[in-house]
């Protein structure tokens, strides 16, 4: 059985992939060979709102979307993976994890930095002829990695609860 995309839903997606660049290109402090910023904020907002495969996409093509404009091109299939993957896990924990909505959306932060932050760090640990860093430039990122996502989980909770709150018809995505 299929379930029908709505053009509510592709309109949401467009919106959070919109997002997810505007916000990733928006605060850019260079490290290494790539650089901080709110990405994960975003991404984890389209997730705990809208569930996984809007984080997906939204974390994917928005981040991905960010590194092409911003000159890292290279680095794009990556960025893609890693915050596809970060917004696809933290969605279904928040969907269907165990607890209250806070607790599912703490777990799904713990996971998704954890998922994110061990792409990139596989991918530039090995991904040296593919133009991704190396072993040092892993290590190196890896503690800002897990900054940011911190950074970004603090502030994707509460916004997503307050516009939840706000416009109680997003509950039909995730429930509380």
């Amino acid at each position: 059985m299929s379930q029908r995309i709505t053009p509510r839903e592709i309109a949401i997606t467009a919106l959070m992939i919109a997002l997810v660049a505007v916000v990733t290109r928006f605060l850019i402090v260079p490290i290494g060979a790539g650089f901080f910023n709110l990405s994960d904020a975003a991404v984890y907002f389209a997730a705990f709102t809208f569930g996984p495969w809007i984080g997906f996409l939204a974390g994917g093509v928005g981040a991905a979307l960010a590194d092409l404009s911003a000159g890292y091109a290279s680095f794009a299939p990556l960025t893609f993976m890693a915050h596809g993957l970060q917004g696809l896990v933290a969605g279904f924990i928040v969907l269907r994890g165990p607890g209250s909505l806070v607790t599912r959306m703490i777990l799904a932060a713990v996971a998704g930095t954890l998922t994110m932050a061990g792409v990139y760090f596989a991918g530039e640990y090995f991904g040296a002829n593919l133009g991704w860093g190396g072993p040092t430039q892993a290590l190196t990122e890896l503690p800002f990695n897990l900054l940011q996502n911190v950074i970004g989980a603090a502030i994707a909770i509460p916004l997503s609860i307050l516009v939840r709150r706000a416009y109680p018809p997003l509950n039909r995505y995730i429930s509380e």
